[in-house]
């Protein structure tokens, strides 16, 4: 038994999505690619890495062997069947109808052509294309200042509540919407780059930060009364973190001094003026994996979280099971400096727990959640969970009984955990589990807020569609589902990714319908009530997926 593909990133159109760069191949219309009687054209190889590289090689890794997802290999890997034993048809059925286990449907929702689908399936039977370099000169290259910092505005301009500004992630638009939310009005639409994955903000808030899966990182300045993109870079072909430095104390004041990017493809972490995003330094993340030594170059970096009490970053490396603590008070010395603490693997994401001193992050094909004491720089503990936990940073709630908890969800299994984080005897154990209603996991995103007394949670991928159009709300003292929320039949996508307003009393929910059909929605909901109180919808809101409150992300609020 096996599993395909697992995709925290879905693509709702990934035959519209375009990577503009040339992964180490060279195109040669006359040339054929021919493997175990398989054959592809130089064009449809083409083709069939933008597409793999768009929808799977996050969890599968662009050489194609596994992580979050198993290993695609021809020849498979000792742990998962080869491709080309599963043969084509085998592959198309796979990709067509989906798996409990956390593949979607794609050719029953129409995502994929049966054209891409029979495209794919041959694609995975062939070796993968090696995978090409980026340097610090390609990074200079591709740096834009586009406002300097003597030309930017010394406070707000705006008469609008910008700290609860939202950005909401416009995913195949390429775009970032920042949005009021008191007024609930779109101040600015702003060209980002591709499938933007997450916004971080700056230490004081005025500023957001984007990455996005083409590796562009942009900076935009929320302060202007229309807010605006000051500068550019690129930290890679593929990335999914971007982090600021938040740290003021006694080691010196490095608030909005740097920004980490962790790379994908290549596998490495740059760091860069926080201001200006000019590229200062390059530190390669490949090594040898946990257990049996193997020499990993695609060793990408997942989640990045930046400490107020050390100037560290927690830099997770997925496929070696690392986790660094990079210190950025030297840049000369940061890799000397840096902290390497083996845990399990493969590391996806991950956030604080209530002190803000414990970093607890998911291992998910191991099923288990790993916990750094990053004050002491150590590994704390290892956790048993469920199936493929993927916690987005998790969410802190407190009860009673058990105190501040700190909660994941699976994408494996219905199931959220609640694990103990105050000390005392419970202290990092899973005291509690809900089991979610309905069949499979599916489960993205849990989020909660200090002043609510409730526990949201989507099932995005879950392979049942009344389930992917649900929210689940939670009491967090009983653990009791209150109520399911479901979305309006007007609107046709997954609902997605929960954020709360700066406030604590509503909850952004996203509706991720297709790209080209206008069905999409932000649905925003009364916390105390559990009421729709507003729909943001239009042409404009093409698959919206992450939102970020401004407040609540620069001060760590989950």
């Amino acid at each position: 038994m096996f599993l395909l593909v697992i995709l925290i990133a879905v693509s709702y159109s990934c035959k519209d999505s375009k990577q503009k760069e040339d992964y180490g191949t060279k195109k040669n219309d006359d040339k054929e690619v021919a493997v175990n009687e398989i054959k592809l054209s130089s064009a449809e190889m083409e083709k069939a890495k933008g597409i793999f590289f768009n929808t799977c090689a996050g969890c599968h890794g662009t050489t194609r062997k596994g992580a979050t997802g198993p290993s695609l290999l021809p020849d498979g890997d000792g742990k998962w069947p080869a491709t080309k034993d599963l043969g084509t048809e085998g592959l198309v059925s796979i990709i067509t109808n989906g798996l409990p286990g956390g593949m979607p449907d794609w050719g029953k929702q129409g995502i994929l052509t049966p054209e891409e689908t029979l495209l794919m399936a041959k694609y995975v039977q062939l070796p993968p294309p090696p995978v090409p370099e980026y340097t610090m000169e390609d990074m200079m290259k591709a740096w834009k200042l586009i406002v300097p910092v003597k030309d930017r505005v010394t406070k707000p301009m705006t008469k609008r509540n910008w700290q609860n500004y939202f950005g909401v992630v416009l995913r195949d638009a390429g775009q970032v919407a920042i949005m009021d939310g008191d007024t609930k009005e779109q101040v600015a639409i702003l060209n980002t780059g591709f499938a933007v994955h997450i916004l971080r903000t700056s230490a004081t808030g005025r500023y957001f930060y984007s990455i996005g899966r083409d590796g562009k990182v942009t900076l935009i300045d929320l302060w202007p009364e229309t807010p605006q993109i000051v500068a550019e870079s690129k930290a890679s072909f593929d990335a999914r973190s971007v982090e600021v430095s938040k740290y003021n104390g006694p080691k010196g004041d490095f608030r909005d001094k740097y920004i980490i990017v962790g790379g994908y493809t290549p596998s490495h972490y740059v760091v860069f003026d926080a201001m200006t995003l000019k590229p200062l330094k390059v530190v390669n993340t490949d090594g040898k994996v946990l257990g049996d030594g193997e020499y990993r170059e695609e060793a990408r970096v997942a989640s990045i979280v930046a400490s107020h009490h050390d100037p560290i970053w927690v830099v997770n490396v997925k496929e070696t099971g690392m986790v660094w603590l990079v210190d950025y008070s030297d840049l000369d010395k940061i890799d000397e400096n840096t902290a390497k603490i083996p845990t399990a693997q493969f590391l996806h994401d991950g956030g604080w727990d209530h002190s803000g001193k414990y970093f607890l992050v998911a291992a998910n094909a191991v099923n288990k959640i790993v916990v750094i004491d990053v004050e002491n720089k150590k590994l704390e503990t290892i956790i048993d969970v469920g199936i493929k936990p993927h916690p987005g940073r998790g969410t802190n709630i407190h009860n009673k009984k058990y105190g501040w908890m700190w909660v994941t969800g699976h994408i494996g299994e219905g199931k959220l955990s609640f694990i103990a984080t105050d000390p005392g005897p419970n202290q990092w154990k899973v005291v509690h589990n809900i089991k979610m209603e309905g069949g499979g996991g599916g489960n993205l995103f849990v989020k909660s807020h200090p002043k609510s007394k409730h526990l949201w949670a989507d099932r995005a991928l879950s392979t049942e569609e009344a389930l992917q159009r649900s929210i689940f709300v939670y009491d967090t003292e009983t653990f009791k589902l209150i109520k399911t929320l479901k979305v309006p039949e007007k609107y046709k996508g997954r609902a997605v990714h929960m954020e709360y307003n700066k406030a604590g009393n509503e909850v952004w929910v996203s509706v991720w319908g297709k790209k080209d059909e206008n069905t999409s929605a932000v649905l925003i909901y009364d916390d105390k009530t559990l009421k729709l109180k507003y729909e943001i919808n239009g042409d404009w809101l093409i698959t919206p997926t992450g939102k970020f409150n401004v407040y609540n992300t620069a001060f760590d609020i989950y």
